[in-house]
């Protein structure tokens, strides 16, 4: 419904800036392409310029974090609403540990923010 694969973002030497992976259960595909970069330009999931933005929009999307997290993924965007789990202490220990950002809310700054 909200897909954007169709926009000219640009691209990095042939690889589209952004990338729709699908919802929950297509994450394990982006695993697997994120895995497979690595292999390819022997760096580690947190050299490769890689962007994770995880919507809340179902509890499986929890499951995603914990997956990604485990694998030693830092640096992700979470939102836009946080789960009713996610209390104060959690959200500390998540941006202090593993540097997750929640998204502020505008959507135009976030996007400048993820773009770099």
């Amino acid at each position: 419904k909200y897909k954007f694969n169709d926009l000219d973002l640009g691209d990095i030497e042939g690889i589209p800036r952004l990338l729709d992976v699908g919802q929950c259960n297509d994450t394990i595909v982006a695993v697997d392409v994120a895995l497979a970069l690595c292999d390819l330009f022997e760096m580690e999931l947190n050299e490769l310029p890689l962007t994770i933005v995880l919507s809340w929009m179902e509890q499986k999307a929890a499951a995603v974090l914990w997956a990604l997290l485990y694998l030693g993924k830092t640096d992700m965007w979470i939102g836009p609403i946080l789960p009713a789990w996610c209390n104060e202490d959690i959200i500390n220990v998540l941006v202090e540990n593993y540097n997750l950002t929640p998204i502020s809310g505008n959507a135009q700054e976030d996007i400048k923010k993820i773009m770099g």
